[in-house]
């Protein structure tokens, strides 16, 4: 498979209709984006969990324009609040296709539920549940989880409880949820779903203006990510550029 390395990341070039149908066979997706790419140069467990998953597809417009920087573009941008609703579209007629939702705020998920539902036409989701704050660090929470899980029949599990936490969950529990054949790990699609949350326009997006967007909206919650956090994306993105420059003159 053609893959981009994005500051030792290796981020899969696959068109969004490519991922939809290699989904079939199931697999773990995680989307990074710029935060995700911070949180692993300085987080080794994270890192090592991100090499396990099957798919890691672009969820930023950043990270789609630093690759093109680099002289190795990504063909697409995948974000999940993108490949969620068509994952859903994709699958509506395959009624082994069953999705649980975990995350969101009380009662966020169950609306999710409702929505996707109606706009699908059919019970494609099956289960949801908005677990308590702290709850990957509660044993006997996570187990509730996961007969919840188990017992709802669901064979795809879509988890927004925001990174790293959703993809170490998935990599701690993934052997107990004996059904679930996809697992997507997409941040605050459910929200997004459900209406509790705007996207931003299309045109920010386009633009790798969507941080900007969410931090107006949320910037208590954000500020220190955007402003703080994520800025040394831009010197390690250059220093790869330059590492690159300097291998093929030597």
């Amino acid at each position: 498979m053609n893959r981009v390395n994005l500051l030792n990341i290796q981020i899969d070039n696959l068109s969004l209709n490519e991922l939809l149908e290699k989904l079939k066979q199931g697999g773990v997706v995680y989307t990074p984006n710029v935060d995700h790419l911070i949180k692993l140069q300085k987080d080794s467990e994270f890192y090592q969990i991100y090499q396990t998953a099957d798919f890691r597809v672009c969820d930023s417009q950043i990270l789609l324009l630093a690759s093109k920087f680099l002289g190795q573009p990504i063909r697409e941008k995948i974000s999940g609040s993108d490949l969620f609703p068509a994952f859903c579209d994709y699958y509506k007629q395959d009624r082994d296709v069953k999705i649980f939702l975990l995350g969101g705020p009380e009662g966020v998920a169950d609306r999710a539920q409702k929505k996707i539902n109606a706009r699908v036409g059919r019970q494609i989701v099956v289960g949801s549940h908005t677990p308590s704050f702290g709850f990957e660090k509660d044993e006997q929470e996570c187990q509730k989880i996961i007969n919840l899980i188990n017992n709802s029949g669901a064979t795809v599990l879509a988890i927004g409880v925001g990174a790293p936490k959703q993809e170490k969950w998935i990599f701690k529990y993934k052997n107990n949820l004996k059904n679930i054949q996809t697992f997507l790990a997409i941040g605050a699609t459910i929200e997004f779903e459900a209406g509790a949350k705007k996207r931003a326009p299309k045109w920010m997006s386009q633009l790798g203006l969507e941080w900007l967007f969410r931090l107006i909206l949320e910037p208590k919650r954000l500020w220190k990510r955007y402003l703080v956090e994520d800025i040394p994306f831009l010197g390690l993105i250059l220093h790869q550029k330059l590492s690159l420059h300097l291998a093929r003159t030597r």
